[in-house]
């Protein structure tokens, strides 16, 4: 059974930084690509970043284009997201996303329906 968990969330103030994990189980994805979403109170799930097998494509949504760092550990199976200089606006509840999908070499995995595996969630809140 393939299991996401997410972890590392939690209160920070603005400014602050924050890393999140997402350990995978019942199968590797060390051949696949992975992704960070997250989704406010109220509002619709939206991509954060994505990477694909080889550690060097990685891909943000302008939002957190410069503050966030999207790594993984094919080692560990495991997906992080290094938040920094956070915002109040992204405050939300971070799921992370694994895909078994292939489209192409330049696909760059943005999109839900992209991905077949879903974590649970970890809420990150950025208030002082």
């Amino acid at each position: 059974q393939v299991q996401l968990v997410e972890s590392g969330g939690g209160l920070v103030q603005p400014g602050g930084s924050l890393r999140l994990s997402c350990a995978a189980s019942g199968r590797s994805f060390s051949g696949y690509p992975m992704g960070w979403f997250r989704q406010a109170p109220g509002k619709e799930r939206e991509f954060v970043a994505s990477i694909r097998w080889e550690s060097t494509s990685t891909y943000y949504s302008e939002s957190v284009k410069g503050r966030f760092t999207i790594s993984r550990d094919h080692a560990k199976n495991t997906l992080y997201l290094e938040m920094s200089s956070l915002k109040p606006t992204d405050a939300a509840v971070y799921y992370c996303a694994a895909s078994t999908k292939y489209y192409s070499d330049t696909h760059l995995y943005a999109r839900e329906g992209d991905y077949t595996y879903w974590g649970q969630g970890t809420q990150v809140f950025v208030s002082s």
